[in-house]
């Protein structure tokens, strides 16, 4: 079935979706359907000119996970995540490895930040 006439924005971020990492996925399956907190993430969400592995508006978090690429480019992060900020955004940071090996820790970790800044 041929898909609908999207904006190149929307076809970009389902095009990302589609090719989520093992960590991405691991991610959204705690963070889907509201089940952390109540509070409920998006992936691959336009903010400025960058998209979001995961935002979730109410709280005004982006959370990215970042693989072995991002050593060398972290340079680039520092101002993505500038620009996320000045967008009224926190950005919080985890790579890989750390979502795949503790994932209920990262979680967790996403929760506590969601309440602090609600305080």
């Amino acid at each position: 079935m041929a898909r609908p006439n999207l904006k190149p924005s929307t076809h970009f971020a389902r095009d990302l979706r589609e090719r989520s990492t093992d960590a991405e996925w691991k991610l959204w399956a705690i963070v889907r359907n509201r089940q952390l907190g109540g509070f409920k993430f998006r992936r691959q969400v336009l903010i400025d000119r960058y998209f979001a592995d995961f935002a979730c508006r109410e709280a005004r978090l982006v959370v990215e996970i970042d693989g072995s690429q991002h050593q060398e480019r972290i340079e680039y992060d520092a101002q993505r995540s500038a620009t996320l900020e000045s967008c009224g955004w926190r950005v919080i940071r985890f790579d890989n490895g750390e979502v795949l090996t503790n994932p209920v820790g990262v979680g967790d970790t996403i929760l506590l930040e969601i309440q602090s800044a609600r305080r």
